[in-house]
């Protein structure tokens, strides 16, 4: 959520901010928050105006009563009581143009960064850079799933019958990786300096409000039936949410957290063949970082962020580039956002594993996460970013790391979290 006095001092960049994001449905909400802050404005001086006379006329009643002028007193009473009545019309009427005032801009999109690319969708997106020689093995790669299956990795028949589509039984060795890799990420962000978390994994709707867009909340979030809590989609929602309505000192910035969580996501119709298997499901785990600091150095940390995750991928002898996400690929909190995108030998193309984002200060307002300064109470910035998400990941490292003979390899930095194992082998 933006500044609301940046909206009223700058209409016109708030609305070519709107148009670069391909939203124009969204370009009457300006005028609307200016027509109603008007208002709103000009409501409450009426009524501190009324509240002022009120005082003074409550002050000529009691001197009135000492004189025994008591149908003079009435009349001056019968009139505070109108200016009660309008009083309390007036804070209704307020009340009730503040709540429209807030809706509509929790639905103008952040100011985003001068330097993103204008475009409409993902196809905008431009490549930043690459990491490692992406290579394509003599042999042909099966798709993810074969792979898997022949090493008794995943039954995801099973899973079908018990959870229906978009969940998976991982088994044996493969199982074993993916919590490796989990436990390889913790370890691995900890050595950077970041608090390890474990979150609730269910967030009040209020939260759910302040983490993300509307539109991003009708299409990921579940709602547990009849509780005010939903299933959080990734743990960055009750990461943040976790300093909701609070003031940090600001000798405690920035907050770097790294926490662990299984994500909830709805995931609707058909996606096509590169999307099945365990491309895009319901359920899967992922580690997450998350930064709050103040606003001159979430730039920095952002950098600092998506080179974690390229530096993870990279150690585990995976291919990556980096994507600069374009005007209509960002989420309405976002100032700014980065794709980290794993090679796929089989597909011969990258695809995503992770995202870096800088929200400056729009999900701070959202929430009222502020650090105290000398100067008052200032907005802090958030950042978020995807340190590694299994099972995606288990897509690029079967395929990278698939020998001829259908075994899969094990980088030398997973061997401890794999108990000495070097090599996983074909079951089938």
């Amino acid at each position: 959520m933006i500044d609301i006095n940046f909206l009223r001092n700058n209409p016109d960049k708030v609305k070519e901010n709107i148009k670069k994001k391909f939203q124009d449905h969204k370009l009457h909400l300006v005028d609307d928050v200016i027509e109603m802050d008007v208002k709103v404005r000009a409501l409450k001086k009426e009524g501190d105006d009324l509240r002022a006379k009120r005082n003074t006329l409550s002050t000529e009643i009691g001197m009135l009563m000492k004189q025994k002028r008591v149908d003079e007193a009435n009349k001056i009473k019968a009139e505070v009581v109108a200016n009660n009545e309008r009083i309390s019309s007036i804070e209704k009427e307020v009340s009730e143009l503040d709540a429209n005032i807030k809706r509509d801009m929790m639905s103008i999109p952040n100011i985003i960064a001068d330097d993103v690319p204008i475009g409409p969708d993902d196809k905008f997106n431009i490549q930043a850079q690459t990491f490692l020689e992406p290579k394509v093995p003599e042999f042909e790669v099966p798709y993810h799933t074969e792979i898997l299956e022949k090493l008794d990795g995943i039954d995801v028949d099973s899973a079908r019958r018990t959870s229906g589509q978009g969940f998976y039984y991982l088994t044996g060795d493969i199982a074993r990786l993916h919590s490796a890799v989990l436990a390889y990420a913790r370890d691995f962000m900890i050595n950077k300096g970041f608090t390890y978390v474990i979150p609730p994994f269910m967030i009040h709707g209020s939260v759910v409000e302040g983490v993300m867009s509307f539109e991003e909340m009708g299409n990921m979030m579940y709602k547990i039936e009849g509780e005010d809590l939903y299933l959080i989609g990734t743990s960055e929602h009750s990461m943040i949410g976790r300093f909701m309505d609070t003031i940090i000192p600001e000798d405690k910035l920035p907050i770097t957290l790294t926490s662990y969580s299984p994500c909830f996501r709805k995931e609707k119709g058909a996606h096509g063949i590169e999307e099945r298997g365990i491309y895009r499901i319901h359920q899967f785990e992922k580690q997450e970082m998350i930064v709050i600091c103040n606003p001159e150095e979430s730039d920095s940390w952002y950098e600092k962020m998506w080179n974690y995750t390229v530096e993870l991928f990279v150690s585990m002898e995976i291919p990556v580039r980096t994507l600069i996400c374009c005007s209509g690929d960002l989420a309405d909190l976002k100032y700014r956002s980065l794709d980290v995108e794993a090679w796929s030998p089989r597909q011969k193309k990258y695809f995503e594993v992770g995202s870096c984002s800088n929200l400056t200060d729009a999900q701070a307002r959202r929430l009222g996460i502020r650090y105290k300064t000398d100067k008052g109470n200032v907005f802090a910035h958030t950042l978020n970013n995807t340190v590694v998400a299994p099972p995606r990941m288990l897509i690029a490292f079967v395929e990278n790391h698939l020998q001829a003979d259908g075994s899969v390899t094990i980088p030398e930095v997973l061997w401890p979290y794999m108990g000495g194992t070097k090599v996983i082998k074909p079951k089938k």
